[in-house]
């Protein structure tokens, strides 16, 4: 089999067999990056179709470890996001469906770019560990009922190599490799479902509802032939999920809505995907009957129990639940204020942008990061905004860092003289 024949079949748009996709992955360290980086140009350009997007997905997955978790009881169930800004459902839905009974094994990443990573979240809380080995996640799934933590093992390291290509040749825009990519390291967690929430908006990979709708039903289908129950939403990211930026400030707006102190956006997605986790979990019969088992979880606090045991287990200090001065406090505070009117759109995008600036995100995975920083948010799409008070706060550890980031987040608001319309947020779901 020639390497080069296959960068021919699929530039002259035709179907690349199972042997030849094995045959691929299998070359990574072999044949040189340029070889790849050509081929991937012409996926990106003349697509796959679902068998073959499925067939690469499994390939990726057995380049590497696939994670046993025969040892914990009943349905597991794992839920991923395509990323966004103040995306902070993680730490609300994983100790909440837990406290109704789902066995909770969540593998999470960093943040990169303009887009916030769960383990840093929890990385703010002092003496969280987010480094556990396999031994030790089922354990405490076993004890507990859920476990938040860093990949273990090698999970697909055949897409390790092959993401890192694709974010310098121009290749990430591509429906099939993004789908492969995402299944084969969800796949390679071992749970048993999948809930999967795919961001459109100004803030998300994907820019608009259709090509949202795509990839979620590329990944549903994906799931359906390797007979995994697959479930997808498409939610809004054309402004913040949340109305906190930034590390700590997303564990906090997180506990307070498991203390029943907040709605919103964050609150809606959160108990959406959630109930959806339920219902493929087999512990509720229908969405509505999941819903309302976790906002009686709310309400009794048997979900901010379940977050309080993980952060006891994890090693974190559990009296930042009830004492938000034990997380790392910022040097300095500005109020943003700007012109009044009705708040009619964002540059999500550029909101995280601006809160990275700020210290809370980073543009390389070995970049320090400040827990304090970030920006809390007082207005959102469809708000009369006054103002006589600040649209939102920004904290960092440096004066030059919050004068830099006010601009890019002044710049980033649109107002209307006109009244505009709340926005929905979450906007469909794809399952077979």
């Amino acid at each position: 089999m020639n390497f080069i024949d296959i960068i021919l079949k699929k530039k002259n748009k035709e179907e690349l067999t199972e042997s030849e996709i094995f045959y691929v992955i299998d070359q990574i360290g072999k044949a040189p990056d340029y070889q790849f980086a050509s081929l991937l140009m012409a996926i990106c350009l003349n697509g796959m179709n679902k068998t073959e997007t499925a067939l690469l997905t499994e390939a990726m997955l057995m380049s590497g470890d696939i994670i046993d978790l025969s040892e914990i009881e009943g349905i597991k169930v794992d839920k991923h996001s395509t990323g966004g800004v103040a995306d902070t459902t993680t730490l609300v839905l994983a100790p909440l469906t837990a406290s109704c009974g789902l066995p909770v094994v969540k593998m999470s990443g960093r943040g990169l770019g303009h887009t916030g990573g769960t383990l840093d979240k929890l990385e703010s809380i002092p003496g969280f560990n987010v480094s556990l080995t396999q031994a030790q996640a089922v354990k405490q799934v076993k004890d507990i009922g859920v476990v938040v933590m860093g990949q273990t093992g090698k999970l697909c390291p055949a897409d390790g190599y092959l993401y890192k290509l694709r974010d310098v040749t121009g290749t990430v825009q591509s429906i099939p490799l993004i789908a492969s990519s995402i299944m084969s390291k969800k796949i390679a967690v071992g749970t048993d479902a999948i809930v999967l929430d795919v961001k459109c908006g100004s803030g998300a990979f994907m820019k608009n509802v259709d090509d949202a709708l795509e990839l979620a039903e590329e990944m549903v289908d994906i799931g359906g032939l390797i007979n995994k129950k697959v479930t997808a939403f498409i939610t809004n990211m054309d402004q913040p999920l949340g109305n906190n930026v930034g590390n700590t400030l997303e564990v906090i707006e997180a506990i307070e809505i498991l203390k029943g102190n907040e709605k919103g956006d964050l609150y809606e997605v959160s108990l959406g995907l959630g109930s959806q986790m339920l219902v493929s979990g087999g512990i509720a019969s229908t969405n509505d009957e999941a819903y309302d088992m976790l906002e009686k979880n709310i309400s009794n606090g048997k979900g901010l129990e379940k977050l309080e045991e993980m952060i006891k287990a994890q090693g974190g200090d559990p009296d930042v639940l009830n004492d938000y001065s034990l997380f790392k406090q910022p040097k300095f505070t500005k109020e943003i204020y700007l012109q009044g009117g009705y708040v009619s759109g964002f540059d999500t995008e550029a909101v995280g942008r601006a809160s990275a600036e700020l210290g809370a995100g980073r543009t390389s995975y070995d970049m320090p990061i400040d827990y304090s920083a970030g920006i809390v948010l007082n207005a959102r799409i469809g708000d009369k905004y006054d103002p006589s008070v600040p649209f939102a706060v920004m904290y960092s550890d440096s004066e030059d860092k919050i004068n830099s980031a006010e601009k890019i987040f002044k710049d980033s608001v649109r107002l209307s003289d006109t009244p505009v319309e709340k926005p929905k947020v979450i906007l469909g779901m794809v399952a077979r």
